[in-house]
């Protein structure tokens, strides 16, 4: 099981708790971060930098078919997310006649600034490209190569709303698997496996004690007593 972490060098605690998160609970599990310089430097990626993308990975998960060499099944998911389910019930979800899965939120949160400073934007398909299982070998994601995710002509808004894809190519996963902590409720909406810290994490000093705060925290002792 491949899983692919967005990666931001603002948020290395992040990624690093959400990569223990992974692979306590599944030790198969392999997790690599998908880090902008490294891709810069290996040739995959050299996109002009984009003062509008909130993250350092807003473009490079879409790199993730071609990364795999159009074979098989691989996750992208954000960093600031840990995971308190085994990964492999989500893998277990994998269905071929899909290109991708995801979780297809309803969405919409206020505009304005999140806690990390970044402007909260709101957009059709908000935070779908959050958590992806991409069916690496689906014939139409051979489309989605390095060439299109470089194309400065090719924006945000096309890529993370799937659109080249048809609808009936996007599989659903259930919103259990990416939890928007400031927008689920436990018991409503069901239970939590994957719990995504969407308007900033208690790695922020004023988001210390955000919804979830303990359990991140937890994770993060866990994985500083080894």
């Amino acid at each position: 099981m491949k899983v692919f972490v967005g990666y931001d060098t603002r948020e290395d605690i992040a990624y690093q708790v959400c990569k223990h998160s992974l692979e306590v609970r599944n030790k198969s599990v392999q997790v690599k971060a998908l880090k902008q310089n490294e891709l810069r430097d290996q040739g995959w990626y050299d996109r002009p930098i984009d003062k509008l993308a909130s993250t350092e990975f807003t473009f490079t998960r879409f790199l993730v078919p071609e990364l795999c060499n159009f074979d098989g099944w691989a996750l992208f998911c954000d960093s600031d997310i840990i995971f308190i389910d085994d990964i492999k019930n989500l893998f277990d979800q994998a269905d071929e006649k899909y290109a991708v899965m995801c979780a297809q939120h309803d969405y919409t949160p206020k505009e304005g600034i999140k806690m990390d400073g970044q402007t909260q934007t709101v957009y059709p398909r908000k935070n779908w490209s959050s958590v992806v299982l991409f069916n690496c070998g689906h014939p139409s994601n051979v489309k989605l190569n390095r060439s299109l995710v470089n194309n400065p002509d090719i924006s945000g808004a096309y890529l993370h709303r799937f659109s080249w894809l048809e609808d009936s190519e996007i599989g659903e996963l259930s919103h259990e698997w990416n939890w928007l902590t400031d927008w689920y409720e436990e018991g409503k909406d069901g239970s939590p496996k994957a719990l995504h810290y969407t308007e900033g994490g208690p790695w922020f000093e004023n988001y210390r004690n955000c919804a979830y705060h303990s359990t991140w925290k937890k994770e993060l002792q866990e994985m500083m007593n080894g």
